[in-house]
């Protein structure tokens, strides 16, 4: 069986692949965000990622199947409950989540909470609802820079935000309320799943920019991960984009942090030049915040353009003991109502230089397939408790 020295896994976060059995549980209805982007445009330019076979896993308007991609892939069901980051990313290293993270979307979080932030900071607090990034700057921002007022959100994600300028308010000062908040919401009922610095700049209403120095307080993973399981065998384990955050460093020895999804892929091939064994994981946020999220399918088509542009150039730096990886980590169909994240199957792409045969494999029963297969990789043994089976003796 082949072995692999480095493994490149990228996360196109949000990049679902169509509706699961179940999806019609979590108010999902015929979501397909790769479909649906695909079919809200005129052109659609992926040719990288045309011939590893994605059009052969899922059709694409505007992109034709290859009579011989170049990877082995399938479609991957979510086995945990939820449909969020971290119960897509944990999964992938082997959790399953039974008991979804706490939302507070409907109803803001409770006046208790908010009082005991206030005191404990400092600061006053507006905002209290569900909403985009964009509308809550809009409303606040300008509110928030004359009185020092923290502005505190939340989404249909398990997520407490915390908006902050950075000029006026002050990037430590906004890191230290969200270390606040972080530790008050360890409590069961009002346990979230992440707490997000969100410092912005700007002048005025409509002017608000949110700036790449966000930082997540996520929670610890409530068991051993195959990331883990890599660290303690001396395996390197190097994070890009928000993949540190999202298991609150564990695993990971080395990290970078991303401006950008196109900052990610730059930092990737910046990787690919160093001589390391082990993972290198990748997470490029913008098609979920910026185009999922917001409702936007031709900014999404146009970042997807732009990520096959770098991917042609991961494609050529790989090596013969390379293996890269591709895939997601939930669905967020533009074209559905609301913003909030859609349960969908996700891409597993499985390609290196060395491969002699490529195509459709069956789908995987959960995304786990990923980390059972990292590990497999490796010879190190999955943690106990942990859900996966891995699929590299079909990556020839």
């Amino acid at each position: 069986m082949k072995k692999y020295k480095r493994i490149f896994t990228i996360v196109i976060d949000s990049l679902g692949v169509g509706e699961m059995n179940d999806s019609k549980e979590y108010g999902d209805i015929g979501v397909d965000t790769l479909g649906h982007i695909s079919e809200s445009v005129e052109s659609f330019k992926i040719p990288n990622l045309q011939r590893v076979g994605l059009a052969n896993l899922h059709p694409i308007k505007h992109v034709e199947a290859v009579e011989k991609p170049l990877a082995h892939f399938m479609k991957m069901k979510e086995a945990s409950v939820g449909k969020d980051t971290m119960t897509g990313h944990w999964e992938m290293m082997g959790l399953k989540i039974e008991t979804p993270f706490q939302t507070f979307t409907e109803t803001g979080f409770p006046d208790e909470l908010l009082e005991e932030l206030k005191k404990r900071t400092g600061h006053g607090i507006v905002g209290n609802k569900s909403a985009s990034g964009t509308e809550i700057l809009d409303e606040f921002g300008e509110h928030q820079m004359k009185t020092g007022d923290m502005i505190v959100y939340t989404s249909a994600d398990s997520v407490l935000q915390i908006c902050g300028h950075e000029e006026t308010f002050g990037l430590e000062e906004l890191y230290r309320c969200c270390e606040i908040a972080r530790e008050l919401t360890f409590k069961d009922e009002w346990k979230v799943g992440r707490v997000i610095a969100r410092p912005y700049l700007g002048a005025k209403k409509g002017e608000f920019k949110r700036t790449s120095n966000r930082h997540d307080y996520a929670l610890k993973p409530y068991g051993q991960t195959t990331l883990t399981a890599l660290k303690d065998n001396g395996f390197d384990v190097i994070s890009v984009g928000k993949i540190r955050d999202i298991y609150d460093g564990e695993g990971i020895t080395e990290s970078y942090k991303s401006k950008s999804s196109v900052h990610g892929m730059e930092q990737t091939l910046e990787i690919m030049d160093k001589d390391f064994k082990g993972l290198c994981f990748v997470n490029l946020v913008d098609f979920d915040a910026l185009w999922g999220h917001r409702r936007n399918p031709i900014g999404y088509a146009e970042e997807l353009e732009k990520f096959d542009v770098n991917l042609g150039k991961v494609l050529d730096k790989l090596k013969e003991d390379d293996l890269l990886i591709i895939t997601a980590d939930h669905g967020n169909d533009p074209t559905y109502t609301g913003t909030d994240h859609t349960r969908e199957f996700v891409p597993f792409l499985a390609y290196s230089p060395s491969m002699t045969q490529n195509g459709l494999m069956e789908t995987s029963n959960c995304f786990a397939a990923i980390g059972a297969t990292i590990s497999d990789n490796f010879s190190i043994e999955m943690p106990e408790n942990t859900i996966g089976e891995s699929v590299l003796e079909k990556l020839v």
